[in-house]
């Protein structure tokens, strides 16, 4: 795959519910950015995006082994991201983001913003009794999204 624009892109990982799912078309149609899974970034050049979002739910404390997978062997990382994510307690987000923002940053890429909302969240014990969240993310969450996506910078 080649970034063949300067058009953002969002590249994410949604697994269980497609909580990040939601939030990555939403972004996508906001920035009018080019949208691929983890999987079909594999061989992807940001070096030519103005800005890239990066993003899945939270498993035990991190983004999904996919994304940082991803980033691991990033040949060409983007210069400009900002994170996004769903969990079942977004209030950690600064815990749950360090793996992803920490290894983006030994790529040289300047991580601008972060978002986080609750999602529907059933891994581990939590399916026992039918998840935390259920709802989520909900009309609230995608409007905070929409603010965040406005506050962006853009080049």
């Amino acid at each position: 795959m080649t970034a063949s624009s300067a058009r953002p892109a969002i590249v994410y990982a949604s697994v269980h519910h497609g909580n990040t799912a939601k939030l990555a078309a939403i972004l996508a149609a906001e920035l009018s950015a080019d949208l691929f899974t983890a999987e079909e970034a594999a061989g992807f050049d940001g070096r030519a995006r103005e800005l890239v979002g990066i993003g899945s739910g939270i498993y035990f404390g991190r983004h999904h082994r996919s994304l940082l997978r991803l980033v691991d062997h990033w040949e060409h990382p983007p210069r400009t991201l900002f994170i996004f994510s769903t969990a079942g307690l977004p209030i950690l987000r600064c815990w749950q983001h360090a793996a992803l923002r920490r290894r983006l940053r030994r790529k040289g890429c300047r991580v601008v913003d972060e978002f986080s909302c609750r999602g529907w969240d059933t891994v581990g014990p939590l399916w026992l009794m039918g998840g935390i969240n259920r709802r989520h993310p909900d009309g609230a969450d995608l409007e905070r999204l929409r603010q965040f996506v406005r506050r962006l910078p853009r080049s």
